[in-house]
């Protein structure tokens, strides 16, 4: 809710209240289960809506797509705007205006983004790889660019692993060593991803993300619903995405500096996830983004249970705090209390650890940043409750509002332009053909050869035939003339004796 161009959070003993040109200093909504986070979140979106500034939410449990209806008056709701000394006749219902997205495009517009835009970092913590097998898909990706292949999908990636892999003794030199091993468990790692449905992530049309920061025809920012509730099945894929999110938001939006307010507030609900089993390296690279995106005119709320789940660098740059109930059972849940419990500037008035363990649903320790960027005292205060439908809604009236949406079509189809997999497919088949030509012109050679063997051995047949034929005519003359050489000589002989006896 607006009050005087500032957003209305909650109320105790003073008004919580968000400045505008201090939201994109970023925050943080925590508590333990059904302590009232998601309402807060609502209430934010909403008032951050009211404002003009549009908001990307990921919606875990679905229950957030009510805000595309008008909320009912009931008695609880009166009873809390009571507590809050607001009127609750006075108490305005309305929806807002809400687009629908959903990775697997069933519950909204289907988000998608390409291989190459991902980046092999993320893609690497998404598909477990070691040091590594990071290391050889950094070098996939590199040569990739180098050639100006683009990764657009998973079919393309795969085809550019074996390409590397069959390749490796001429890229060693340039790029580094690309083991078989590596190569295999890459793509067996891909095949895990496909089978848990990441393939339908990978694609085009990719998201434009402009088309999350648009306004109404009243001015009011659309509040982008992420239905994630499937996708949060994977909770590797779902930080992965808001991951992803975060870095082309960072990469892609100008620097505004300070400005009167954001141009985008993005949460993100299980924050904890952002940072489970994450590489120092990618760590590091999250901090960076969360310092650095405010100057691009966006604001981080983060949600999760305990502000131990965000490392500290994180937790520093979260200006705007709402910290509901925490349960002390167990001696951690105990530590966590008093670290939750020191990141507030005391309030002389009550004691701000007892009091995190008393609080009620929808109350809520609250401290926003004053107009000097100050962490105000902490304060104990009820949360206003959402001015849209709590709940979700039926699927009918979620159809009804993704095809009644201006973007309707722009991202249904998917499409296959050329890519790595297809350059790549063309190659072996230009190879393959080659081989084929070589393969035919080497029987050709081959036959022309036995040809001209045989027709040499023909020809020494014949020559050998006409050999044998003079020869055997020789002899046989040759053994005619001997035999009447014989006969002359002896008769002679015997003549001569004849004549002589």
């Amino acid at each position: 809710m607006l009050i005087d161009n500032k957003l209305l959070i909650g109320k105790g003993e003073k008004e919580a209240f968000i400045i505008p040109q201090m939201a994109n200093r970023h925050g943080l909504i925590c508590g333990a289960t059904g302590t009232g986070k998601t309402i807060t979140l609502k209430v934010m979106a909403e008032s951050f809506s009211s404002l003009g500034v549009p908001v990307f939410l990921a919606d875990v449990k679905g229950d957030l797509a009510g805000c595309v209806k008008s909320g009912v008056r009931s008695e609880s709701i009166d009873k809390r705007l009571n507590k809050m000394g607001l009127d609750p006749d006075k108490f305005e219902y309305t929806n807002f205006p809400v687009r629908f997205w959903d990775v697997f495009g069933e519950g909204g517009h289907p988000v998608r983004t390409t291989v190459s835009e991902m980046g092999s970092s993320l893609l690497a913590r998404l598909l477990g790889l070691s040091d590594v097998q990071a290391g050889v898909l950094s070098i996939v990706f590199r040569i990739a660019d180098d050639k100006k292949w683009l990764l657009i999908d998973l079919k393309d990636l795969r085809s550019m692993v074996s390409y590397v892999a069959d390749h490796a003794s001429e890229f060693t030199i340039k790029y580094g060593n690309v083991s078989k091993q590596s190569a295999g468990a890459i793509l067996r790692a891909l095949l895990q991803l496909e089978d848990e449905g990441g393939s339908l992530f990978f694609g085009e049309p990719n998201i434009e993300l402009s088309d999350w920061m648009k306004t109404d025809t009243d001015g009011r920012g659309f509040i982008n619903v992420f239905h994630c509730a499937k996708l949060f099945q994977s909770p590797l894929l779902y930080s992965t995405f808001m991951l992803w999110l975060l870095a082309e938001l960072f990469e892609q939006l100008p620097e505004v500096g300070d400005i009167e307010k954001p141009k985008l507030v993005f949460f993100f609900d299980e924050a904890h996830l952002l940072f489970k089993n994450a590489p120092k390296a990618l760590t590091d690279k999250i901090e960076q983004v969360v310092k650095l995106i405010r100057s691009k005119g966006v604001g981080v709320y983060f949600i999760s249970q305990q502000p131990s789940d965000l490392p500290d660098p994180v937790l520093s740059q979260l200006g705007n705090r709402v910290q509901h109930a925490l349960r002390a059972y167990t001696p951690a849940e105990q530590k966590a209390i008093k670290a939750a419990a020191r990141s507030f500037r005391v309030n002389p008035a009550f004691d701000t650890e007892t009091a995190i363990t008393e609080l009620g649903t929808g109350e809520a320790l609250v401290s926003f940043l004053d107009e000097k960027g100050i962490p105000a005292i902490v304060e104990r205060a009820t949360i206003l409750p959402p001015q849209s439908m709590m709940g979700s809604i039926d699927d009918a009236r979620r159809k009804a509002e993704i095809h009644a949406d201006d973007f309707f079509g722009k991202y249904e189809v998917a499409v296959d332009n050329e890519s790595a997999y297809e350059i790549i497919n063309a190659e072996n088949e230009a190879a393959e053909k080659e081989e084929e030509r070589l393969r035919e012109e080497a029987e050709k050679e081959k036959e022309k050869a036995a040809k001209a063997k045989e027709k040499e051995k023909e020809k020494e047949k014949a020559k050998k035939k006409t050999s044998s034929a003079l020869s055997k005519v020789t002899n046989s003359a040759m053994n005619t003339i001997g035999r009447e050489v014989g006969k002359s000589f002896t008769r002679g002989l015997l003549g001569t004796l004849k004549k002589l006896f």
